[in-house]
């Protein structure tokens, strides 16, 4: 069990039962899956989604789905059918183990870093964010990165408001910028 999820069910349920906002322990949100999901400019580059989708599968360590452009669009010289990125699901162990990462690995690399913003949640108690490299991560060696690569993180939860979702994931360890 890692380190995050009995963090979860020593630390964080208890805080969030004695708060007084959820009358049965069944109400106390919880995580759900974490989606990382990475695009590529397909028309850069045709080894760019080969080296994308292996840093996404070492960082996440899970091999990635392909996505698709679900329909075309001429001005990107974008057809429907062709390869725009990948994307992987986590759920249970490997979320954990990757959010711990993420907390306390990847974020805090980022140079000038003050916290994640507070504003990204989407209204259903759910939290994406965005990283403009892969090599904050420390799987990914940063002398072997042929081109810089942004991705796009999403915490689901089953927390009903925003202000729950942010309280649960304040509680896991992620840091918020005061602000």
């Amino acid at each position: 069990m890692s380190v995050l999820k009995q963090k979860y069910t020593n630390e964080v349920v208890k805080a969030l039962k004695d708060s007084g906002k959820f009358p049965s322990v069944m109400d106390i949100p919880k995580l759900v899956k974490v989606v990382v999901n990475i695009g590529v400019n397909s028309q850069v580059d045709r080894d760019a989604l080969k080296a994308a989708m292996d840093d996404l599968a070492k960082i996440t360590g899970q091999r990635p789905a392909l996505t698709k452009a679900t329909k075309s669009i001429s001005n990107f010289k974008l057809r429907e059918g062709m390869a725009i990125g990948a994307k992987v699901t986590l759920r249970g162990e490997r979320m954990y183990e990757f959010l711990e990462r993420l907390i306390h690995a990847a974020l805090p690399r980022i140079r000038d870093f003050r916290g994640i913003p507070a504003k990204s949640f989407d209204g259903r108690g759910n939290y994406t964010m965005g990283l403009k490299e892969q090599s904050l991560f420390p799987e990914i060696d940063a002398d072997k990165v042929k081109r810089v690569q942004g991705m796009d993180i999403t915490i689901v939860t089953t927390a009903k408001t925003d202000a729950d979702a942010k309280e649960l994931l304040r509680l896991l360890g992620m840091p918020f910028a005061n602000a």
